[in-house]
């Protein structure tokens, strides 16, 4: 097999970002959706705007893992790691796509500022895989530790009546949580304070523009 060329790579990122970015009527998966043989609840209209606002927030956090892995496998120098990385965002289409799902179900759609989580994501992972391979697995460590406690806020908040949203956010917490630990056993680096911190903020401001927009 030919290496890629340097237009060639850019081909494959630009397919990438396309196909995260734009919303297909129905997604590929690799996994059936854990909520598909889940009665819909009855909900209120708060209720339903409510959830819709939480899970746009979700999908916004896919989109972002999207960019962030793909950036990471861009730069990373083992193969292993390259491997890891394309592996797990494998599993972050299958997430993706459960909440477009859910979104459609809801009369709603994902956040309109998909594109800036997206570029911005890109650009991170990028500078994690060549800042070296334990640094960029911490990176991803990081991230899904800090996805897994954002999801049990999430689960917080969801109507007791509402399984199908539970469904959903439950299996996705088990897949960062497992994202998480196997960036640590493959030789992640803990992050400094001051990365965690901007981290964190960086979330905020996505979770509550994208709950809205």
């Amino acid at each position: 097999m030919r290496d890629l060329s340097l237009l060639d790579t850019f081909l494959c990122e630009v397919d990438s970002a396309l196909r995260t970015l734009i919303t297909p009527k129905h997604r590929s998966t690799t996994r059936p959706n854990p909520a598909e043989s889940v009665t819909e609840p009855l909900l209120t209209a708060q209720e339903k705007k409510h959830i819709a606002g939480l899970m746009r927030v979700n999908h916004a956090g896919e989109v972002s893992a999207q960019a962030l892995y793909q950036g990471q496998a861009l730069t990373a120098k083992l193969t292993t790691v390259k491997t890891q990385m394309t592996n797990a965002a494998a599993e972050e289409i299958d997430h993706l796509a459960w909440c477009e799902d859910r979104l459609r179900e809801l009369n709603s759609k994902p956040s309109l500022l998909n594109p800036l989580w997206y570029s911005g994501s890109l650009i991170l992972g990028a500078l994690a895989g060549l800042a070296g391979d334990k640094w960029s697995l911490g990176f991803v460590a990081e991230t899904e530790q800090q996805v897994t406690h954002h999801l049990q806020e999430h689960l917080k908040h969801i109507p007791l009546q509402d399984a199908k949203t539970k469904a959903i956010l439950s299996h996705m917490q088990e897949d960062e949580s497992h994202h998480a630990e196997m960036a640590v056993q493959a030789g992640a680096a803990p992050l400094p304070s001051w990365i965690k911190k901007g981290m964190r903020g960086i979330s905020k401001i996505m979770t509550k523009t994208s709950y809205y927009i």
